[in-house]
């Protein structure tokens, strides 16, 4: 199909399932994250391959020089950081080839790119968030429509701009979940380097309160920058540093004094709004027990503020791998707690397969945020359209 012929079919096929890349590049700043999926942006959902591009080592300091220079300067600092945000889109663009390849599949194949960027500072409270990574570029770059901007309508109505997954994981459990689990909520945990919640309650529509979202507080995030700090490691693998060592309770009780607890949601984060400076002195065994038994406690105060405890909980992203943190989210939670395979799904996957199916969802402009998942005024649909070679086409 030529890309007049993809570009047209992108504008008009709301409704209709397309083949999609979603691409995610998470607060880990460990690599891209690329997944096909086929889907009309509701409940036809398919899933191809999926692959992650890791970052080398110089990239992975570009990107953290630009989170230190946007937290010192905030957006006056785009200007300074338009070469590494070209870097980062031609690594976006080499995962989308290389996932290609693997899945056996042209450019001319895929009718759309979901584009989630990465997040240099996330300031919902003041109205914005920076997603770096220019949308219209990486069209340039592929050749193919793409989906960006996922934030702004949710930040222009007055919401917080995240967790925009939650009405996927909706669609995704509604075809999983028997009639039993299905009679009462059920929640899914998304443990990134921010952790957040979706709350399921299929008895009831989204915009009457059956779903609602919100971060709980830091996820694997402080616990690598720990072991980064004091092991010279990228994370505490299998939890074993964590297993070694001991909880100090008073630390984790000023930990959890933070006013971020005291505000009902929805609400969100930004990485950095919590710091690991108040375990200065301690073991690096004992520091690790604690952020990991920090991130648990964090979820259960989460739970605490919803309308009903959720019958099942299940756990997405790379903090399920770690053995110590799913322990103590286990004995720290009143509900089962289960990795995301145990319904058929790849838990490292799911949010750039998150991204594919919400830039589908995109095209006919269907909510994908209400006043209960982000605080916006009313539901709102999120994305922009990027076509080659034009500017961003926002769909009324």
């Amino acid at each position: 199909m030529s890309m007049a012929g993809r570009q047209e079919r992108a504008l008009k096929s709301a409704g209709r399932p397309l083949r999609a890349v979603g691409l995610m590049c998470g607060t880990s700043r460990d690599g891209v994250d690329a997944a096909l999926v086929e889907t009309d942006g509701h409940q036809r959902i398919r899933f191809g391959a999926c692959l992650v591009l890791p970052f080398d080592a110089a990239a992975r300091e570009r990107w953290e020089r630009a989170v230190r220079l946007a937290r010192q300067e905030g957006r006056s600092a785009h200007a300074r950081l338009k070469t590494d945000e070209e870097d980062l889109v031609a690594w976006h663009a080499r995962a989308v080839k290389e996932l290609l390849a693997r899945a056996g599949l042209a450019i001319g194949d895929i009718d759309i790119v979901g584009f989630h960027g990465l997040t240099l500072l996330h300031r919902p409270r003041e109205g914005w968030s920076w997603q770096w990574g220019d949308p219209a570029m990486l069209a340039r770059c592929l050749g193919l429509p793409v989906v960006g901007a996922f934030r702004d309508d949710d930040l222009a109505a007055g919401g917080e701009g995240a967790p925009l997954v939650p009405p996927f994981h909706r669609a995704l459990l509604a075809d999983r979940l028997d009639e039993e689990l299905r009679s009462a909520p059920v929640a899914v945990l998304n443990l990134g380097g921010v952790a957040n919640l979706s709350w399921i309650d299929f008895r009831q529509r989204p915009e009457d309160g059956g779903l609602i979202a919100f971060d709980t507080g830091p996820g694997n995030g402080l616990i690598d920058e720990w072991m980064i700090r004091h092991a010279g490691e990228p994370c505490d693998r299998d939890g074993r540093m964590a297993r070694l060592g001991r909880v100090r309770d008073d630390l984790l009780d000023r930990l959890l004094d933070h006013p971020f607890f005291d505000r009902v949601p929805p609400k969100s984060l930004d990485r950095h709004d919590f710091s690991i400076e108040a375990l200065a002195g301690v073991g690096v065994e004992d520091g690790a027990a604690t952020l990991t038994a920090f991130t648990a406690a964090a979820v259960a105060r989460g739970l605490d503020l919803l309308p009903a405890r959720p019958r099942r909980l299940w756990v997405a992203g790379g903090g399920r791998r770690n053995p110590a943190l799913m322990a103590a989210l286990g004995k720290r939670l009143d509900c089962p707690v289960a990795p995301v395979e145990e319904l058929g799904l790849d838990g490292d996957a799911l949010e750039a397969q998150a991204f594919g199916w919400l830039a589908v969802r995109a095209l006919d402009r269907r909510p994908v945020t209400w006043p209960t998942t982000t605080g916006a005024r009313a539901p709102m649909p999120a994305g922009r359209l990027f076509l080659p070679g034009a500017s961003a086409v926002r769909r009324e």
